[in-house]
This record gives C-alpha cells, structure tokens and sequence, in this order.
C-alpha cells in the first residue's frame, strides 16, 4: 500500500476489558504489523463521565499489555496527534461543532429530551422510522429567544443532507450504501459542551490520520452518520472494516453464561496470553492452510482482512482449551507449578513458602497431572489428590468397586507389598498391581480399582503410581488403613 497504515483501538473504560474488545485490538494490531511503516494507536474514549474509570482504563491497557499488543502511539506512548483522551479534547470537539454551525452544516437544537421521547414514541406507533423530525431547523430568532428564555440548553445537531446515498467501502462488508432519509439530524454535541460519539470519533480519526478503522460489526449502523461527517468536514473517508459479532456456542450474544467474558478473567485462570493470541485470530479470520496454532510472528505474516469472514464467530470454550494445553505442553513442570500455586494459595493447600523439598515433591506432582491440565486454575481439580488425606468414598460406582468380594483381600496384599518396597517410587510401585493379579488370580481392573478409589476416592485420573509416589509412603499408608476401615462398614 502507498499510504501509511495507522490503525486505532479505541476502548471506552467503563468496565472489564471484554474478550470481544480484544478480538478487535488484535485485528487492527495484526494489520499494523503487516507493513513495516505501520502504527497502531491506543486512544480511550472517555467522555462517558458516569461510567468511565482510571481502573478500567488501567485495566485495559495492563491486558493490552499481557498480550503483547504494544501500541506505537497513544496514552503513554505520546505522539504527534494528542491529547489521547477524548475530554482532553474538548477544545477539539468545539472548534469543529462551531466550524459546521458557521458553515451552516448544524444548528442549534431546543428541544427537551421528553420532547424528543415523546416525538420517539409516536412515530414509533405509526410504523414511521424514529428519526428526528426537524422541529429545530430553521428556527426563527424569535423562536430562539423565546426557548432561551425557558432557561432551555441546546445541543448542537448536524444537518444531514437530504436525499442522498451515503456509500462507503468495507474490507469485509464490501461495498455499502445508505438512504440519507434514514439517518436524520443526529446531535453532534450535548447541551453540556461534550460531543457524542459519532461527532468525536470522526474527528479524532480525520485528525488523527487513521487510514484504516478496523471495529465490531456492532459499529456499522454508525457509519452513515460518520460518513456524512466526514465530507461536511472535508475531511478523507478511512477505509472500514466491520468484524462479526462473537456469540457463545448456542449462537446466542456471548455472555457470562458461556464462561469469562473480560481478559482479565482468562489471565486469572491462567490461559496463557499466547494462547488467548492464537484463539481470538481465529475468531473471525481463517487462514489458508489447515493450521491451527500459529506464534505471532506467524499471524503477522498470514493474516489479512481479504480472509475474515461475514459471519458471526462462535466463542468455543472447548476450542481455546484445547489450543491452550498445546501451548501449557511447551511448558516445564516447574513453570506450570508457579502457575498453580496462586491458586492453591488461594484455596488453602498452600499457606507459606515452600521447603526445597516439598518445592520439589510439588513439581514431581506436577509432571504427572500436566497432561491432564488445559489451564492453570485446573490443577485445583487435582489438588486433593496430593494434599487432601481426608479420602471420601461416596460415589455409588465408587462404593460397588470397593465392596467388591475380592477388594479388601488386594488392598491388604497391596499394603503389604507396599511396606516391602526397597525404593519408594513409581518404577517399583507399579510392578506390585501385576504381582497381586497374580497372586490372587483377578483381573488388573479388580487390583487397580479399588487401590485408585481407596487412595484418592476417585474412579478415573492420573497415573496411580506416580500418585502414590508423590504423597509419600507415610500418607499413603495412613489413606490405606482409612480406607479400609471404611470400606468395612459399607
């Protein structure tokens, strides 16, 4: 391309950074990096004074951050097209809302907002599009006096002309064209000096110089207005992209019932950023090849708007866990164990700093569940599997296995084997299962069985040996007498 790609995320801090968001952020980021003279911008868009936060603000840019999408210009970068915050901007705003007043492009609106409510409503009853119906146009000096007599605040409404088809290009809508009929004389800037977001975000982009506004689908029915905007500014049209919404699995608007929602969550989880990187490119966009896992490099080099689909994306949880494990195996068990301990801190496994040695049971430990893990707040599934001696067998399969005729007789030969082992790990534990089999002539589902249920009160999981390796002879030996108690009174 001949022109400088400069791309913007434009976030509004009033609340969690959303997953969604940063779909977005990771398009125009990837579209940046395409070109070796690309920028991306960071701008947030606060003028939503009730709701707009410094936390919010900080927690989108620590999440931005996380994932690796640096911005080249912006809050905190600096730049030649600041401030960065839109209500520094506010001077901005005013000299262009008095430029379309001087030039006749917008006027002054009197009306209250239960005028307009009411206007609203009774188009509305007669089927009739709920567009402003122009009470303010051409308003007479006497009729302006009378209204700032009432002590009436105006806001400022652009004058949309008439009779006309907005167009504009979409790199994945394609072209599109609106009805001017049906945009009507939008408000440009509210009665207390802070202009809406149509009116703001179109010059900050024009003055900004961004080439390329790249945002949620969700964004399109705002377009006409900013169109319009744009050519009674005089200034250049970017070039649009409107990306499909995400909906859950049963294609319904993504929501906190199909799991977290902000990136903040996920991080807390501990899903990897590379991974939550890897699965938000392919919301939306599909690459060429059958690939799946791709590093940023490799989504630089591959990505294009030419191949992001229409079509909404559907935020598949089992997905991101799949493609979030192949990033964990990369992973030393040491790491993931730094991963956990937060968590088990939390949930109250672990209350203190670890001994070297206990430090490095946990990491053994971790060696043998990792492969069952797709996150890091997982490993908690696995906990009391290592801390837990309070083993309860209350699941009815569970309670069949260990009533079983023969499972009282394997256990006490197992515990005895057991105190007979020279080397106390999963090498010479795991020999013992086969030698009871054939010892007491049953089958290996009758000796593995009621040892796992006995040892951890769970039927299925990791491998056994190394479980018993890990928790110690000791404890081991004290959940075996337990158990067997129990299983005696079932």
């Amino acid at each position: 391309m001949s022109e400088q790609i400069r791309v913007r995320f434009a976030p509004s801090p009033t609340g969690p950074f959303h997953i969604g968001g940063a779909r977005s952020a990771l398009f125009n980021w990837l579209l940046a990096r395409k070109y070796p003279e690309g920028k991306f911008v960071l701008r947030i868009e606060d003028t939503d004074r009730v709701r707009s936060s410094k936390e919010s603000e900080e927690n989108i840019k620590e999440s931005l951050k996380w994932l690796g999408l640096t911005w080249d210009e912006g809050v905190d970068a600096g730049g030649d097209y600041g401030p960065y915050h839109q209500m520094e901007r506010l001077d901005i705003y005013r000299q262009y809302a008095q430029k379309l007043l001087d030039e006749g492009k917008a006027y002054y609106c009197y009306c209250t907002e239960a005028e307009i409510a009411k206007e609203r409503e009774t188009l509305m009853k007669a089927n009739k599009m709920p567009i402003y119906q122009g009470h303010c146009r051409n308003l007479t000096d006497e009729q302006i006096e009378k209204y700032k007599a009432e002590g009436r605040k105006p806001t400022i409404r652009f004058r949309t002309p008439e009779n006309k088809t907005v167009e504009f290009d979409d790199m994945v809508r394609g072209h599109m064209q609106f009805d001017s009929n049906g945009v009507g004389d939008f408000v440009i800037m509210k009665a207390d000096g802070i202009p809406v977001y149509n009116f703001a975000v179109v010059v900050d982009d024009a003055l900004m110089k961004i080439s390329h506004v790249v945002r949620a689908e969700e964004h399109l029915s705002n377009t006409p207005r900013q169109v319009v905007l744009y050519h009674a500014l005089g200034f250049k049209v970017p070039m649009f992209a409107h990306i499909s919404l995400i909906l859950g699995k049963d294609h319904s608007k993504m929501s906190k019932r199909h799991g977290a929602t902000s990136v903040e969550q996920y991080k807390k989880l501990g899903y990897l950023p590379e991974a939550i990187v890897n699965f938000l490119a392919l919301l939306g966009w599909a690459p060429q090849s059958e690939q799946e896992i791709f590093s940023i490099d490799e989504l630089v080099k591959e990505f294009s708007m030419e191949h992001v689909a229409k079509n909404p994306a559907v935020f598949d949880i089992d997905k991101l866990n799949w493609l979030n494990a192949q990033y964990m195996k990369k992973l030393s068990s040491e790491k993931i164990t730094m991963m956990a301990i937060p968590h088990l801190v939390e949930k109250g496994y672990l209350t203190g700093a670890l001994a070297t040695e206990e430090m490095a049971r946990l990491v053994r430990f971790t060696e043998i569940i990792r492969d069952h893990l797709s996150y890091g707040a997982q490993y908690l599934d696995f906990a009391d599997l290592y801390f837990n001696d309070e083993i309860t067998i209350d699941n009815s399969d569970a309670k069949v296995v260990v009533t079983d005729e023969t499972a009282l007789p394997v256990l006490d030969l197992f515990k005895q084997k057991l105190s007979a082992v020279d080397i106390f790990d999963a090498a010479h534990i795991q020999p013992i299962f086969k030698q009871i089999t054939r010892e007491l002539k049953v089958s290996g589902k009758k000796v593995y069985m009621p040892v796992r249920v006995a040892l951890t009160g769970q039927m299925h999981g990791p491998d056994l040996a190394g479980i018993i390796e890990v928790v110690g002879y000791d404890r081991i030996m004290k959940r075996l007498e337990k158990a067997m108690s129990v299983i005696k009174t079932l």
